[in-house]
């Protein structure tokens, strides 16, 4: 009797044994993940992507290790759009989002999407972000209700503050609160040390759950305006206050690179670099550089919304390798959820995922064509392979001129493009050649796609209505 029980125990033991083996096995599998979302930051503004007078050693040596996006596009040029498009994975203006929030908005992220926390947080993620919201600031669309299980930053852009250069009438801002979760823990005057601050409680948050997997989201505030960087890097760049504030984010990624490698994460993690949109030109001296790409922030043309893109995953990407292929940050979350094995959104996305690309095992878009939409519903361009075709509509620019100085913009023109332009970016990356009577049957292949996503999406250029658009959310205001 004693025997045979002894023999049911270790039996019992064994099963135990493997199960536990087996889940830590499954457990080890499922990476971390981590985005860096930088803010305004140009195309060109990293040595990798052609910065010819910015350091950036880190970032140059993640894509060494990783994989360097050539053609990746933000979801809109504007900031609360386009945070909005990578968080969900939908084109902004299904969301119901447009532009950038102002302080005390009534409207935000409707929880009725799902964001790549929410998402995650179904396969045991545990979820962090640290740096700019900046997707409604009343308490119902905070992070903590999309999914975020700590928060540390400012809830929208960083200009929004009373030392805005432009005080007056129309940017009477009340002072900038640095949040701690749903608690407002100081308001600033001065953000010199934000970059350091976001980075150190991002690497306590990979310390603190170095055992199980993670979610962290790093969205730096910087290099939207007002500039500001730490003494360490104060005057360390060719390139002025601008580049000093690139270098002090660079040395950010290394920082958190290292901090991977130090708790034996790095071959595990996802580590994902880009940013919102690309630099706002009028600023001058203190804005990017998108070269060789037109225009800049709040346009949908190339360097409005092309932007540098590195991605790093040691134990599944193979790396230094350059991929030319588009993509847009609507595609990170379904390529995460691939990755993760965690749950799609069950309303409508627009991305899909772009995992066989990362890895080499395809070339081939899973997209027919990516949308450029700006302002209330505007459909302004259409990215199909190589081609990319405009629609007529208006357009901010500098036409030539020199932007601001010393943190100070001058004013934006306004140009109307009164016709369809198409560019061949294979050849003519800074679209300086309109080929669109050349090629007729392209222009018309693409106008087929516009009619398709005006009946979904809309187009107000046009007077349609889509019907695939979902409610922004709104405040309730009968709630005490």
């Amino acid at each position: 009797m004693i025997k045979n029980t002894t023999l049911l125990l270790l039996f019992f033991l064994t099963i135990f044994s493997c199960t536990n083996q087996k889940s830590e096995s499954l457990k080890a599998e499922k990476p971390n993940v981590i985005i860096i979302f930088t803010d305004d930051q140009g195309y060109q503004d990293i040595g990798c992507f052609g910065a010819p007078d910015i350091e950036t050693p880190h970032l140059d040596k993640m894509a060494q290790e990783g994989i360097k996006l050539t053609d990746f596009y933000a979801a809109q040029a504007v900031c609360s759009a386009s945070r909005a498009g990578i968080l969900t994975g939908c084109y902004p203006n299904r969301i119901g989002i447009h532009g950038a929030f102002m302080p005390d908005s009534k409207e935000g992220l409707s929880q009725s999407e799902t964001t790549i926390s929410e998402m995650l947080k179904q396969v045991n993620y545990t979820t962090g972000i640290f740096g700019k919201w900046h997707l409604g600031d009343h308490p119902s669309f905070m992070p903590g209700k999309h999914g975020f299980d700590e928060y540390f930053g400012i809830p929208y852009s960083n200009d929004m503050w009373p030392l805005h250069p432009q005080q007056g009438p129309v940017f009477n801002f009340d002072p900038l609160p640095l949040f701690e979760n749903e608690k407002i823990i100081d308001t600033l005057t001065d953000q010199s040390s934000l970059t350091t601050q976001i980075t150190e409680r991002s690497i306590e948050f990979i310390k603190k759950n170095k055992d199980h997997p993670f979610f962290l989201y790093l969205a730096h505030p910087q290099p939207h305006v007002p500039l500001y960087v730490s003494d360490k890097f104060k005057g360390k760049s060719k390139r002025g206050l601008y580049g000093d504030v690139i270098m002090e984010i660079d040395w950010s990624v290394g920082q958190i690179l290292a901090t991977l490698k130090e708790h034996n994460l790095d071959d595990n993690t996802l580590v994902i670099f880009t940013s919102d949109n690309g630099p706002w030109l009028n600023y001058g001296d203190h804005a990017g550089s998108a070269d060789p790409l037109r225009e800049g922030k709040g346009t949908a043309l190339e360097g409005g919304q092309r932007e540098p893109c590195i991605i790093r995953y040691p134990k599944k990407i193979t790396p230094n390798r350059v991929i030319e292929v588009p993509m847009m940050a609507i595609d990170i979350l379904p390529t995460i959820a691939e990755i993760t094995g965690a749950p799609l959104p069950t309303n409508t996305i627009d991305g899909k995922s772009v995992w066989d690309i990362w890895t080499g095992t395809s070339t081939q878009s899973p997209h027919e064509a990516y949308y450029f939409y700006y302002h209330v519903n505007e459909l302004h361009g259409i990215r199909y392979g190589k081609w990319k075709l405009y629609f007529p509509h208006k357009y901010r620019t500098l036409n030539g001129r020199k932007g601001g100085e010393n943190g100070l913009p001058v004013k934006y023109e306004y140009n109307t493009m009164d016709q369809i332009e198409l560019y061949d970016l294979s050849k003519d990356l800074s679209e300086t050649k309109n080929v669109a009577d050349e090629n007729p049957e392209v222009v018309k292949q693409i106008q087929l796609l516009a009619d398709n996503i005006r009946t979904e999406l809309g187009d107000k250029l046009t007077d349609k209505v889509g019907t695939g658009n979902r409610a922004i959310g709104k405040i309730d205001e009968t709630e005490n």
